[in-house]
């Protein structure tokens, strides 16, 4: 579990704040999860820390849903951008609420 947490703190992903009156917690739960090589090895444990979401009511807790995602015309840019840039790029690396860059080319 420190190994996830740690670079989310380290990125300062996100800052404490008191609790509003008459509001509660979100609870939340540790997701566990053992990967393996491809040779049936133990490659590592990795730990998510999962809130429960479904526990908050809209116009309570919240007031507006947002969810990311990339449109057609953004990854059309993008892959244009990296065929004008014979296919060498910095690839990031996603964690969760986290990016680290990978210093290496690739085609």
């Amino acid at each position: 579990m420190r190994n996830e947490i740690a670079p989310l703190k380290v990125n300062n992903t996100w800052t404490l704040k008191p609790l509003p009156e008459g509001k509660k917690p979100i609870d939340y739960h540790w997701g566990y999860k053992i990967k393996y090589k491809a040779d049936g090895t133990l490659e590592r444990y990795k730990a998510r820390l999962v809130v429960k979401g479904f526990t908050q009511v809209k116009g309570f807790d919240f007031h507006e849903n947002f969810t990311l995602i990339a449109k057609l015309v953004s990854i059309r840019v993008f892959l244009q951008w990296l065929l004008h840039d014979d296919g060498n790029c910095i690839r990031w690396i996603l964690t969760p609420f986290c990016m680290a860059t990978l210093m290496r080319k690739f085609t």
